[in-house]
């Protein structure tokens, strides 16, 4: 169970679009959510929907407002857009094909090494995770005690995953973040502790313990 006081993120990624896979859609508009996406959509709406849901932020792009509002419309609550969680912005890379992308000597990098990259005409990874943990820390202090969605997209979240673990930004490929995924943090006294990953199963950790319980982590140290 969670600590009482600790603040509790919870990381989405957004539902598959049709260009999900073979398109680098990055920051580009105009990009819905499939049937299948609505779908994963409804669903991972439906898993947060009994947890205390105070406040659903979302990348300002589609595919993350409608993931988002999927989850908001459970607990009566207005998606409130984020800018600092939008997805990387790839510049010259976005929209182009993946299979194409792969064959640069760039793209070899960005798997290897990329805290040396910067996107043709766009952003650098390591600028990208550090205005999404930015966002994500102001977002916590504001949300004391409180339990929060943040929809966005695999990269900045894997990208936050890998600093608040401690992971070197050149392994985050390493991370897996799959759509309508989910990865949930708490913040408390003790620090910060990770207590799902790409997941997609069941959530009760999350739920905040009877005042009562003896079996709480909150970052510190764990009970067998």
């Amino acid at each position: 169970m969670t600590n009482l006081s600790a603040t509790r993120l919870v990381l989405a990624r957004h539902a598959v679009t049709a260009q999900t896979g073979p398109l680098l859609s990055g920051r580009a508009s105009g990009i819905d959510l499939s049937e299948k996406g609505r779908g994963q959509a409804e669903v991972l709406g439906k898993r947060l929907a009994n947890l205390p849901v105070a406040a659903v932020y979302a990348s300002p792009i589609e595919r993350t407002t409608q993931t988002a509002a999927a989850v908001a419309t459970h607990h009566g609550l207005t998606v409130q857009p984020l800018p600092g969680v939008l997805e990387a912005d790839y510049g010259e890379w976005t929209g182009q094909k993946i299979s194409e992308l792969a064959k640069t000597d760039l793209w070899k990098v960005v798997q290897r090494t990329p805290s040396r990259v910067v996107f043709p005409g766009g952003e650098a990874i390591m600028a990208m995770q550090a205005r999404m943990v930015e966002t994500l820390d102001s977002l916590v202090a504001d949300h004391p005690g409180d339990l929060i969605v943040v929809v966005s997209h695999a990269d900045p979240i894997k990208a936050a995953i890998a600093h608040y673990t401690g992971v070197h930004l050149d392994l985050f490929q390493r991370i897996a973040v799959a759509p309508a995924s989910i990865t949930a943090f708490t913040f408390s006294e003790h620090g910060v502790a990770m207590i799902k990953c790409n997941d997609t199963g069941d959530l009760d950790e999350l739920m905040v313990p009877d005042s009562d319980s003896n079996s709480q982590t909150s970052g510190g140290t764990s009970e067998a």
